[in-house]
């Protein structure tokens, strides 16, 4: 069990240094979340051994946990604080709300499939992660009750950013989302400045659809 333990951490700093690191990511505490959370639990026993490797992995349900540098990508352009109250919407596996959860006061995350946000909520429980809030429903409604929120994050491909999650942040918040068609998207970021919104594009990226009401409709 200890040697599982070291190898882990091994593997964890070698994901760090060469895939994050390496390609531009400078944020400190996103670095040090990346170095704490413990990837390799948040897939299959039969997975673990590709945790750490530089590209998504399935998780059952026809989703995927995301290629860590994509996951830190967004992370770091969400510019976050400690103070922050962030809003994930597609829980998946887990691992991008565990990350959120190192860096910020609270996260709120939204899961559509049953079976993930039962796993998600027990992983999180299992690990003392208690600072995040889970919700299974529709995420691309957001959370009216719990906003407004400093940031919002989307970890599947809409078709258009949804305008209904612009509403839930805070005059100054961010808001980071795949757009685009079924099998590519580029990753949009929104910052919303009083009553305008300024948006920029991070590049070409690939995540599963975003199924919902303000998303494509399942099936």
């Amino acid at each position: 069990m200890e040697k599982d333990v070291i190898k882990y951490e091994r593997q964890r700093e070698e994901m760090v240094r060469s895939q994050i690191e390496a390609r531009g990511i400078k944020d400190p505490d996103v670095l040090s979340a990346f170095r704490r959370v413990p990837r390799h639990l948040f897939v299959s026993e039969a997975l673990r051994d590709q945790a750490y490797g530089d590209y998504p992995l399935p998780i059952g349900e026809q989703q995927t946990i995301s290629q860590p540098y994509i996951v830190a990508e967004m992370t770091q352009a969400l510019e976050l604080d400690k103070d922050d109250r962030v809003l994930e919407i597609g829980t998946g596996s887990g691992y991008q709300a565990a990350i959120l959860a190192q860096i910020v006061y609270r996260v709120y995350t939204i899961e559509r499939i049953r079976s993930l946000h039962i796993q998600a909520r027990s992983l999180f429980d299992k690990l003392q992660y208690h600072n995040i809030v889970t919700r299974y429903g529709d995420g691309t409604k957001g959370w009216q009750q719990e906003s407004p929120f400093n940031a919002i994050i989307v970890t599947a491909g809409a078709p258009e950013v949804p305008e209904i999650l612009i509403n839930q942040l805070v005059v100054g918040g961010r808001l980071v989302v795949p757009v685009g068609n079924q099998h590519t998207q580029e990753l949009i970021k929104i910052d919303r400045r009083g009553n305008s919104i300024q948006q920029s594009n991070l590049g070409g990226c690939r995540f599963v659809k975003l199924v919902g009401e303000y998303g494509w409709r399942d099936g």
